[in-house]
């Protein structure tokens, strides 16, 4: 009898965890309801990055306008400092999730890019970047384009005097979901 008791609990812990569904292993492109991502997956290092197909600046390099010089300083302080983006920005990833998603995720971080308009502090496009084998990959798309949502909803900054000289602005963070 025990050993029959402890098959059925083996087998409905084991359940989930074969259940899960790796959607992004694969360069691929999602057509969902009204839009389109793209992931594109770095071979070798199995690195994932996910954005909406309408994105502009993914692939477009931050150069100082009028001149086309590229800009060498990745986190140059292009944006006025505040005390509400960085954690209003947090808030909305972590209330993205369902609860039982934010279990699967537990101690993995994600990098959410964002792309800002340097003239109107507005976010243009929005990425994610994830291993094709972490349980970020086990999440729908669904949930990204939400995240994406909320942020260009939501979500604004004032660029400073440097900041009005380059194309776009660059900011990006690394984030465990709580």
């Amino acid at each position: 009898m025990k050993t029959i008791i402890v098959f059925i609990s083996f087998v409905c812990c084991i359940q989930p965890v074969l259940a899960q569904t790796y959607y992004y292993a694969v360069d691929k492109t999602f057509q969902e309801d009204g839009y389109t991502y793209q992931c594109d997956v770095l071979e070798g290092a199995k690195f994932v990055t996910l954005y909406n197909k309408e994105n502009k600046l993914n692939h477009v390099d931050q150069v100082i306008k009028g001149t086309n010089q590229v800009v060498e300083e990745l986190y140059t302080p292009f944006l006025e400092e505040d005390n509400w983006t960085r954690s209003k920005c947090r808030d909305i990833v972590n209330n993205s999730f369902t609860a039982a998603e934010k279990q699967r995720l537990k101690g993995r971080e994600i990098t959410i890019t964002m792309y800002i308009s340097s003239e109107t502090g507005r976010i243009i496009d929005v990425e994610f970047q994830f291993i094709s084998t972490n349980p970020f990959a086990t999440i729908p798309v669904s949930v990204y384009h939400k995240i994406e949502t909320e942020l260009k909803k939501n979500i604004w900054f004032r660029p400073n005097a440097e900041g009005k000289k380059v194309n776009y602005i660059f900011r990006g963070w690394r984030q465990e979901v709580k």
